[in-house]
């Protein structure tokens, strides 16, 4: 790094178009209401007056307040310290040490990206009292942020061993948007689309209007009708936001592996993002399989990586994410060369089952919620109105079939084993997924035992690790088995627990 780039220095100026463009927008969408309120008071020069001059005072006051972030904001990337002063009255001042940055995302937005600017954002991965620890650069020319991406992840020093090749490991295929529909994320969508229906037409005065055309389209015809009718122009309405946001999330995708052990995903049609891994950082992989996604066999994989932001943050949430949902044969496959195996841990350990009285547990549990709406509608029903008690017998005809189902293929997805240097653990119907976790990243058990487990001889082991969600779990395994399969995958921690198996399962 040239002397010059430790001195101390200023995000770019364009930055401070973004703010004046952005408001206009906002403006924009909040004036076009307000005006149609005021008409109803006075003449349309006047409302205009009234809401243009609104407009430039508040487009006004927030350029200016951006221009003195611009102005008041420094930072300096030296030898060993990530340096960010910024703020005028209240300054704060952040410094990272060098050896502690973990992750350098670059992100920028349609409006970003026609500027040529990028936001940064430098983090180590922990965690303080306020969030995360990390400096935003927003926002910075696109080379800059290149070289400051490259700069502080390069450590000198070569990736973990191993034959599997350096550039691109996985790469878009276009065919993957079809399991975008099967996704959760269509009918919720679809509510979403009808609920801003009702709340726009509300904010203009007409939803009596909207309602009473619905009305119309649907008179003469059955509820039950009705309401399949409203449910499927809801579905297809999720599944084509499904697809937009798909593209806009996963186009131009690619996953590569860089010089130094730097693992690297780069996606986003409108947004683009950047995201960087270092394959040190990496404690194992996570297959996601959602219900509706595993059903046309595919699955999606996610890093178990320290360093990764846990605070919950949308706009973090999906750093973790390596390959978004693609055929089981190609997510393992991916998983294989991200951990430099031959064959992926997910694939290529022989799962223990876990016994019959894991499944009697899931079909209690299943019937038990799945049955509760049904009593209470029938005892309203035998309170109230008979009609109630023909709902409760529907419910109970379409809920208890689909609880016994899922409770079933939830216990079939139980199990637990080892393959090489991994334990792996899988479990979750509705949302399956197969955690394959470095042994000697686990730092922990916890042994979990409720009254009911204690009676059916089962219990809960739960690794404790600095990686992913800090914790993955087996569930409901045998007792004696449980503890011997800890204690084999991290020797030395659990030997106390394994000098009591042999005693009855309320004694210890």
């Amino acid at each position: 790094m040239s002397p010059e780039h430790h001195e101390w220095q200023r995000l770019d100026g364009r930055t401070v178009l973004v703010t004046p463009l952005v408001t206009a927008g906002v403006v924009a969408g909040a004036g076009l209401p307000t005006l149609i309120g005021l008409l109803g008071d006075m003449p349309l020069r006047q409302a205009l007056a009234w809401v243009l001059g609104g407009a430039a005072l508040v487009i006004g006051a927030a350029t200016g307040a951006d221009y003195v972030r611009w102005r008041r904001t420094r930072y300096r990337i030296g030898p060993e310290r990530a340096e960010l002063h910024t703020g005028l009255l209240l300054v704060k001042r952040r410094s990272l040490g060098r050896e502690r940055i973990r992750s350098v995302d670059l992100t920028a937005n349609p409006l970003l990206r026609v500027l040529g600017l990028v936001q940064v954002r430098i983090g180590t991965g922990e965690q303080t009292e306020g969030g995360e620890s990390a400096l935003e650069l927003d926002a910075v020319t696109r080379a800059e942020g290149e070289r400051l991406r490259t700069e502080l992840l390069d450590r000198s020093v070569g990736g973990p061993p191993g034959t599997h090749r350096e550039g691109v490991l996985a790469a878009l295929d276009p065919a993957w948007i079809r399991y975008a529909p099967v996704s959760f994320v269509a009918p919720l969508l679809g509510g979403a689309a009808a609920g801003g229906v009702m709340q726009v037409s509300e904010w203009f005065g007409a939803q009596g209007e909207v309602i009473e055309w619905v009305g119309d389209r649907f008179r003469d015809t059955t509820v039950v009708w009705i309401v399949v009718v409203l449910a499927a122009v809801a579905l297809a309405t999720g599944v084509v936001g499904a697809l937009g946001l798909w593209i806009e999330m996963w186009w131009n995708y690619r996953l590569e592996r860089e010089p130094g052990g730097t693992l690297r995903v780069r996606r986003g049609l409108f947004t683009a993002r950047s995201v960087s891994i270092e394959e040190r950082r990496l404690r194992g992989i996570e297959l996601v399989e959602p219900l509706g996604v595993r059903l046309f066999g595919a699955a999606r994989v996610d890093a178990v990586a320290t360093g990764l932001a846990k605070n919950g943050e949308d706009e973090h949430a999906d750093h973790k994410t390596l390959l978004p949902a693609v055929p089981a044969a190609l997510a393992g496959e991916v998983a294989a060369q991200v951990l430099r195996e031959e064959t992926a841990p997910t694939a290529a350990a022989r799962l223990i089952a876990h016994p019959p009285a894991a499944r009697g547990r899931r079909l209690r549990r299943a019937l038990m919620i799945s049955l509760t709406p049904v009593a209470v509608l029938a005892l309203l029903g035998v309170l109230l109105t008979p009609v109630l008690l023909f709902i409760a017998a529907a419910c109970a005809a379409v809920a208890v079939p689909v609880a016994v189902l899922l409770a079933l293929d939830a216990y079939r997805s139980l199990g637990h084993g080892l393959s090489g240097a991994y334990l792996v653990t899988r479990s979750g119907t509705v949302r399956r997924t197969t955690v394959a976790l470095q042994r000697t990243g686990v730092i922990g058990w916890t042994v979990r035992r409720s009254v009911f487990q204690r009676r059916s001889g089962l219990l809960t082991l739960i690794a404790t690790t600095a990686a992913g969600a800090g914790a993955y779990g087996v569930y409901d395994a045998a007792e004696g088995e449980g503890l011997v399969f800890a204690a084999e995958a991290v020797p030395g921690v659990l030997e106390p627990f394994l000098e009591s198996v042999g005693r009855p399962p309320g004694e210890w």
